[in-house]
């Protein structure tokens, strides 16, 4: 697992080689974050990498802390992506009132996932809340068939 923090290393998206951005914002303490959210981000992983273009994604997950913020741990984060199986998967954690993220892409809470389009303008394609696992890997497959 790649562990990111803010201090160490910061992922850019004009850095990544993959076409699509997949981000993830949880908080390990969140109940939509288990009941949603993770079970989502697996899924999506799953389909894409049964049907070989996972490798066009760049799959982050970011644990951004608003609140609890003796719960949303680092480790905390690190436990959650295991228990889902999602070790390998960009890991970074970050805090704020609210934290840099959230304002760059204007999330409202977590679970939240932003889908992002392929260079060199890098637009978001999805922005929300709730995602359906379904819908975004067809969306993403259709990008990554154009490309």
């Amino acid at each position: 697992m790649q562990w990111l923090t803010p201090i160490e290393t910061e992922v850019h998206l004009d850095r990544l080689s993959e076409p699509i951005v997949y981000l993830f914002a949880f908080q390990s303490a969140c109940p939509g974050c288990h009941s949603h959210g993770f079970p989502t981000l697996r899924s999506v992983r799953d389909m894409m990498t049964s049907d070989g273009t996972a490798d066009q994604v760049a799959f982050v997950a970011v644990q951004t802390v608003f609140e609890d913020v003796d719960e949303n741990t680092p480790e905390a984060a690190k436990a959650s992506m295991t228990r889902y199986g999602l070790g390998d998967i960009t890991l970074g954690h970050t805090m704020g009132d609210p934290p840099a993220l959230m304002n760059d892409y204007r999330t409202g809470g977590t679970p939240w996932t932003v889908i992002v389009g392929p260079p060199p303008l890098r637009k978001v394609l999805f922005n929300d809340f709730h995602v359906d696992a379904r819908s975004a890997v067809t969306a993403m497959q259709t990008l990554i068939d154009r490309q």
